[in-house]
């Protein structure tokens, strides 16, 4: 029985057609889980607008491997790219060497979601935290006033930043959402 192989192919794809190289790796991703022996794939980019795109697939052995790349249905799933996307590079890789080594960025198969512009996030986190700032301020000045100003802010910091963090921002950004992501 031989090793674990590792492919890692490099391809270049126009940054344009970043939505329709997702759903071809998915739909590559999905056709080879179905062959024996796959023991699965991964994407890397250099970064979100690179042109490269790095694939790593693993089979359980190069029979396995000889199997998926000689199929009809890896075949048909690169022709479906042709002209969109252009091989520059290709290594086998034995062991877990190729497996393992660490990536500038993981691609998902599924896009994230893009983050909502920076002042936007800050607006939103304004709006919860002025209020209760105010509530926990006002709440020490009346019970806790004549501790040393240290203790109060690590208590009202300590009350404050689980509910800000599990409460009330998982709250406000569901209810802004329209905005945030407009």
């Amino acid at each position: 029985m031989s090793a674990p192989v590792t492919v890692s192919v490099t391809r270049h794809v126009d940054p344009s057609h970043t939505t329709q190289m997702l759903a071809w790796m998915q739909a590559g991703t999905s056709m080879a889980e179905k062959f024996d022996g796959f023991l699965g794939s991964g994407w890397v980019r250099p970064s979100a607008d690179s042109a490269d795109w790095h694939m790593l697939y693993r089979f359980a052995d190069a029979e396995a491997l000889a199997a998926w790349e000689a199929s009809p249905q890896r075949a048909w799933w690169l022709e479906a790219a042709a002209g969109d996307v252009v091989e520059s590079r290709r290594e086998r890789r034995t062991g877990i060497e190729g497996w393992f080594d660490e990536p500038a960025s993981v691609e998902l198969l599924s896009a994230a979601p893009t983050a909502p512009p920076r002042w936007k996030q800050m607006i939103v986190i304004y709006l919860v935290f002025l209020p209760l700032s105010l509530a926990a301020n006002a709440v020490a000045s009346q019970t806790i006033a004549d501790w040393a100003l240290v203790a109060r802010v690590v208590l009202v910091t300590t009350v404050m930043t689980p509910l800000m963090t599990y409460v009330f921002l998982p709250w406000i950004t569901r209810r802004m959402a329209w905005w945030l992501h407009r």
